[in-house]
Parts: C-alpha cells; sequence; structure tokens
C-alpha cells in the first residue's frame, strides 16, 4: 500500500501509508516539508514512530532545538503530560497553560518554525489538539481592519499566558514570572515572500500606545476571530499518530483533560527560521 496525501478541512492535510523508519529519507522529508509550508498542518495517522526515528526525521526537516529537560537519552526530545510522576513537577504543572491558544516562542525574536507531537498514550476523555490558521484569520479581514492593525506592536510575556491559566495566583509566582523577559512584536506577521499573519495568543499581553482596556479589547477580538470554527483544524488523536505544524502561523491547544490523565506525547521541535518583522 502507497503514502496517501488527503486534504482535511478547513486546511492540514492527513498522511497514511507511511512507516516511521520509512520516513528517515530525504525525498519523504522533501515531501512532508512542502506539505507542511503548503497547509500548515500534517498528520501522519498512527505511524508508531520510535524515538530514535523522530529525531532523525527531525533533523531532516531541519534544525531540532534542544530540550532544556533531560529527561530522554535524546535530548532533543520533551515529555508532554500533566502527570508530575512522568515529568518534572514544575514542568506538569506549567503544561497547564496549553489549554489557551498560543504559539511557541512568542517571547523571543525568532519563535520556533514548527513542532513534531507523537502520541505514545491518549485518553479517550480529553486532549485532542485544535489549530487556529492565522495566516487565513489575516487573509480574511476587510481591508479597513488591515489597516486598523498596520504599525501596532504587541508586548508578548510568559507572566501574561501564565495568569490565564492561574489567576489566582500569588503574588511570589506572579513575580517570579515577570522575570522571565519578555518580547514586542508586530501584530501583524509579515514574511519574506509577503505572507501575513496576525501574532496573538496567550502571550499578548498589552498593545503599544493603547489605553490598556482597550488593548486587551483588540487582542481579545482578534484572537476570538482567528478561533472560529472556519478558521480552526480538530485532531483527534490515536496512540501512535505524529502530528507536524507551521508554529509560526497557527495558534494551537490542548482540549482539557485530567492531571491524572494516561495521555502522554513526546515531541520535538523546529528552531526558528525567520524573526518576526
Amino acid at each position: 500500500m502507497g503514502v496517501t496525501f488527503t486534504a482535511l478541512e478547513p486546511f492540514g492535510v492527513e498522511v497514511t501509508g507511511a512507516s516511521g523508519g520509512r520516513l528517515v529519507d530525504r525525498r519523504a522529508a522533501d515531501e512532508c516539508r512542502a506539505a507542511l509550508d503548503e497547509h500548515g498542518v500534517v498528520v501522519y495517522r498512527e505511524l508508531d514512530i520510535g524515538d530514535g526515528d523522530l529525531v532523525a526525521f527531525t533533523r531532516l526537516l531541519g534544525e531540532p532545538l534542544v530540550a532544556k529537560t533531560s529527561e530522554h537519552r535524546h535530548p532533543e526530545i520533551d515529555t508532554i503530560t500533566l502527570d508530575p510522576g512522568k515529568t518534572n513537577a514544575a514542568l506538569a504543572a506549567i503544561r497547564r497553560g496549553n489549554f489557551h491558544w498560543h504559539i511557541d516562542g512568542a517571547t523571543i525574536d525568532v519563535p520556533q518554525k514548527a513542532t513534531l507531537l507523537t502520541a505514545r498514550e491518549v485518553d479517550p476523555a480529553g486532549g485532542d489538539t485544535e489549530f487556529a490558521n492565522t495566516f487565513l484569520a489575516y487573509r480574511e479581514l476587510s481591508e479597513a481592519e488591515k489597516t486598523e492593525l498596520d504599525g501596532l506592536r504587541v508586548v508578548h510575556s510568559f507572566a501574561a499566558a501564565q495568569l490565564r491559566a492561574d489567576p489566582d495566583a500569588s503574588e511570589r509566582e506572579r513575580a517570579s514570572w515577570e522575570r522571565v523577559s519578555s518580547k514586542t512584536h508586530p501584530l501583524v506577521w509579515t514574511r519574506g515572500n509577503g505572507r501575513k499573519s496576525l501574532l496573538v495568543g496567550a502571550t499578548a499581553g498589552e498593545v503599544v500606545g493603547l489605553p490598556a482596556e482597550d488593548g486587551r479589547a483588540l487582542l481579545d477580538r482578534l484572537t476570538g476571530w482567528a478561533t472560529r470554527p472556519r478558521f480552526v483544524l480538530r485532531h483527534r488523536w490515536r496512540r501512535g499518530d505524529l502530528v507536524i505544524w507551521d508554529n509560526t502561523g497557527m495558534l494551537h491547544r490542548a482540549m482539557p483533560f485530567e492531571p491524572t490523565s494516561r495521555r502522554l506525547m513526546h515531541r520535538t521541535t523546529l528552531v526558528g527560521e525567520e524573526a518576526v518583522a
């Protein structure tokens, strides 16, 4: 049986007939990269790729980010779970922020290019992943709205994201969040090839030059717009799935699940290739 690419709605592509070992091939990687550029999200169903092959395939796609957790023999792999028995307890708590729409790396100059996430264990009670296409969301704004956003800049911070996940945090916790550096980016990210997307999500805390209330209202309105069903793809996980997404043009979030859930993911990440401009 050959490999089949099937377009998803409203965006994305599903790949069937592939196997983990066979992905570690230059041609397969080039096909994946082309599909990622065109569709934004690439879903390999029930691939069951091993950690070694996952890292090797990641390297064929680009430069992998070295994880900071040192939890695996392969330093490029992160464990994604809420269970403190399976990962660092502090990280497990922070991962609750994944329930809110965000892009990774919005608080640095060059956000990560893409994420590869594979399901080691799934839980039918929750934990689907949703993607919101911010290229499409920007494209379908009116010309008047695009003009309104032109030139606006937004402060992105870890503190803003964590406050959404834990609004009742103590002053000590809030002070620790504030010590993490923030970054100011254009609200509209213009690529070198001319493509534009909205840079919004949980890390977006304030709009430079606008009163706090007005800036918050604008950011909430744009995030609400970008996450309308017409721009959203929901992935229902099966064990062994591998999902790759363009982190620069997709907001993503995990649908809520309990800390006791057996849901367990392994993740690799491609370093960024283009600064926000």
